[in-house]
């Protein structure tokens, strides 16, 4: 990877245009193949006079129109609420870029100079999907080496699926020069978390607290208690590392990462799997297991950490008494008596529902329903009916708003409005639209998948346009029938505006890239 040079915000469009290799007078819409970019300018223009610009980073509001149609895919559909919040995720997104010692970086709170790890995973997640990688690049190489050649001494203040999520970055842009460089970091990286947190038996423990989801119900900030979350994220990271040396062409590092993942995954099934409870649990300290039900129970399925057979514990996702609330999917069982025990305002993770968590939540979802045998405990209806609710619950006083964590029942966000909370970049909502509802599965090979999670019967249309892929432009779009794009009836894909996959029906479909001279 080569860092271009720092500049000045009113560049960085026409830099990211001829990064994405498009003339400075193009922006995204003009590529796509089927919508025009102008039409959606006017959720921008909204979103800049809803609230006071409390601090403009490297793209202030004045340039984000500009920044956003050079940079995103484009998405429309009948459901006014979810396209909203698709481009003012994005829009909030931008507001958190900016410039640190000539690298760009995206800050977790607004207001912080300097970037946090805990939500690393997830801005790798969402920002995969840029046209202009060149910024996510520059907040790789600020973590693993922007400390005189070496990583950030923060780096390890809280749990990452770094090694993870870079690989998937991978898998969406079919770049390997963005990654194989990367390796001996990802490896060292790897080797300093198991001298700081892994135990003799072979799992990891972690503080609640350096998981950034502190004041749970199993949790402690001096305990050294082993969690589903940090073993579930270093297996992922094991398997990512394995694959990238893969692709590196040395193939003793990838041996010796993927024993490590076939040795966590069978030591978190045996170890932290509570077959009475039939859900992954916090094994404390002392020993035992904890008695508490909590989200973080379902991260294993994030990685397809689990072998099918558990499949009974996404029960709890539907059950009202269990993790589905009016506002979203709460952080502990509902029925659990320590339930929203702790109080309110210092970043309790005992059963409010944390966007973070929600995310993570999707993917792993989105994963069962892909990835494992054909089940009947949940369905893509449940995904959906549980991303609808992610969205609607993300407004304030009738106007879209992205905060740290809120009420289960009423939906208020329990830090308010308060500096801290306000634009809290620690979620991903693009990505579950991209991956989600239109369904683009990223592989490393030159097959386009794409498996809607959108449910048979609920939207007539929607289409998702632009969208950078190993290099090309890729459209997705659902005409149920063919009266709203004019392109034929059903499932279409197309790549640089070539049809290559199509279906009469909502369903999975795939097709091969074009040769690309």
């Amino acid at each position: 990877m080569i860092r271009q040079p720092a500049i000045s915000s009113g560049l960085i469009a026409a830099v990211a245009l001829a990064a994405a290799g498009l003339p400075a007078a193009h922006a995204a819409g003009a590529e796509a193949a089927v919508l025009d970019a102008a039409r959606f300018r006017h959720h921008v223009e909204r979103f800049n006079t809803m609230e006071d610009e409390n601090r403009a980073n490297a793209v202030p509001n004045a340039q984000s129109w500009e920044w956003l149609s050079a940079n995103i895919p484009l998405f429309e559909c009948p459901d006014a609420a979810v396209e909203e919040i698709y481009y003012y995720r994005w829009w909030s997104l931008r507001k958190h870029l900016r410039q640190i010692d000539g690298r760009f970086v995206f800050t977790e709170f607004l207001l912080k100079d300097r970037p946090v790890s805990s939500a690393l995973g997830h801005h790798l997640m969402e920002g995969r999907w840029l046209r202009d990688q060149h910024f996510v690049s520059d907040y790789v190489l600020y973590w693993l080496r922007g400390n005189q050649g070496g990583p950030q001494e923060h780096l390890h203040k809280y749990s990452s699926w770094l090694a993870d999520a870079l690989y998937r970055r991978y898998l969406a842009t079919g770049d390997a020069a963005q990654i194989v460089p990367l390796l001996d970091d990802l490896v060292r990286d790897y080797r300093q978390w198991e001298a700081e947190k892994r135990l003799p038996g072979g799992l990891f423990w972690q503080y609640d607290v350096r998981d950034a989801m502190e004041e749970s119900i199993s949790g402690s900030r001096t305990k050294k208690n082993v969690r589903p979350t940090i073993n579930s994220y270093m297996f992922g990271n094991a398997r990512a590392i394995a694959a990238v040396a893969r692709l590196a062409g040395r193939p003793e590092i990838a041996a010796e990462f993927d024993a490590k993942a076939a040795g966590l995954k069978r030591l978190t099934q045996e170890s932290l799997w509570d077959e009475q409870a039939q859900f992954f649990k916090v094994r404390l300290e002392d020993g035992g297991l904890s008695d508490a039900r909590e989200e973080i129970g379902f991260i294993p399925w994030y990685f397809d950490l689990p072998d099918p057979g558990r499949e009974a514990a996404w029960a709890q996702f539907t059950d009202p008494q269990g993790f589905r609330a009016p506002y979203g999917i709460t952080t502990a069982e509902r029925r659990h008596p320590r339930f929203r025990s702790h109080g309110t305002g210092t970043c309790e993770w005992d059963g409010a529902v944390w966007p973070f968590a929600t995310s993570q939540t999707l993917v792993a979802l989105a994963n069962l329903l892909r990835d494992y045998p054909p089940q009947t405990v949940v369905t893509s209806r449940d995904w959906f009916d549980a991303f609808l609710t992610c969205a609607r619950s993300q407004h304030d006083d009738g106007k879209p708003y992205i905060g740290e964590y809120l009420d289960e029942k009423d939906g208020h966000w329990l830090m308010g409005k308060k500096e801290r909370s306000r634009y809290y970049n620690h979620s991903t909502f693009a990505d579950l639209v991209i991956t989600g509802i239109a369904g683009l599965c990223p592989r490393a090979d030159d097959t386009v998948e794409v498996r809607p999670l959108l449910p048979p019967g609920t939207w007539d249309w929607f289409c998702l346009d632009g969208v950078r892929y190993h290099g090309r432009s890729l459209t997705i779009l659902w005409d149920r029938d063919g009266a709203r794009y004019g392109r034929g009836k059903g499932l279409r894909v197309y790549a640089d505006g070539r049809l290559i996959a199509e279906s009469a029906t909502l369903g999975p479909v795939s097709g091969k890239l074009p040769f690309q001279q």
